[in-house]
């Protein structure tokens, strides 16, 4: 995916149904439009924010991908999440005013950035912007469930599975094709988030390739048998929904 004009308004945003605008009004959406803040493209390896600084801002990706993590006692990196265009990040600080982990760009990115106080005040003048931020704090909440259960599941396979189908459900919900895509982050990451070593996330995409699972060509991804990824992960198998216009295979 391109950066493309980072001065796109809200209600020209092709990810509002994702974002912070959906559902508000027209003269709210202008209200909101009128205090995010459209930075210059955030490279790979930038950060956005640091575990332990003050809370200023939310931060809405709208091209690209962010990880987020926390450092263990021993000083190792260990990734909480990543996140994909049209979902917020800064979420977890809103309690106590400090982030509690660091946000870093996968790739350059394009970003809102959202001063939360005047998020707040707006908020307060507007219940359709009040329920969509719960909303939004509800779908993390489910997030963080999705890892608890992901993590508790015993199969280094299974794991690896449901990791696959999330990203497609994620991407296919962006509008991006459910089927193909790249994975920006690297195999360690992906280990990382997973409580895996690197060397079995590998064998892992190897094992699925041989099966007929899925199609690996260095990062770019095709999942030839959803189903057969459900089992595997322990999923409850679905009906494939309609085909619907897919735009060009995005990152993850």
């Amino acid at each position: 995916m391109k950066i493309k004009d980072l001065k796109v308004a809200c209600k020209a945003c092709s990810l509002r149904e994702l974002c912070l605008p959906v559902g508000v009004s027209v003269e709210d959406l202008e209200q909101l439009d009128g205090i995010i803040i459209r930075k210059r493209p955030v490279h790979r390896g930038d950060r956005l924010y640091e575990a332990g600084h003050p809370m200023h801002s939310l931060y809405a990706v709208r091209s690209g991908s962010v990880k987020t993590f926390v450092l263990t006692d021993d000083g190792q990196e260990q990734i909480t999440s990543f996140h994909l265009p049209g979902e917020l990040l800064g979420l977890d600080a809103i309690g106590d005013g400090v982030h509690p982990c660091t946000a870093l760009a996968l790739e350059t990115c394009s970003i809102c950035e959202i001063p939360f106080e005047q998020l707040e005040a707006l908020a307060s003048r507007s219940p359709e912007l009040q329920h969509q931020l719960l909303r939004i704090m509800s779908r993390e909440l489910q997030s963080d469930e999705h890892l608890v259960t992901l993590l508790g599941r015993r199969g280094s396979d299974a794991r690896v599975a449901a990791f696959l189908l999330n990203l497609s459900d994620r991407l296919g919900r962006r509008g991006f094709s459910r089927h193909e895509f790249h994975l920006t982050m690297s195999r360690n990451d992906i280990g990382n988030y997973l409580g895996l070593a690197v060397e079995t996330v590998s064998r892992m995409f190897s094992r699925f390739q041989q099966e007929g699972l899925i199609r690996v060509q260095r990062k770019l991804v095709t999942l030839l048998d959803p189903d057969g990824l459900r089992r595997v992960a322990g999923m409850e198998m679905r009906t494939e929904q309609p085909p619907r216009p897919e735009a060009s295979a995005g990152p993850v």
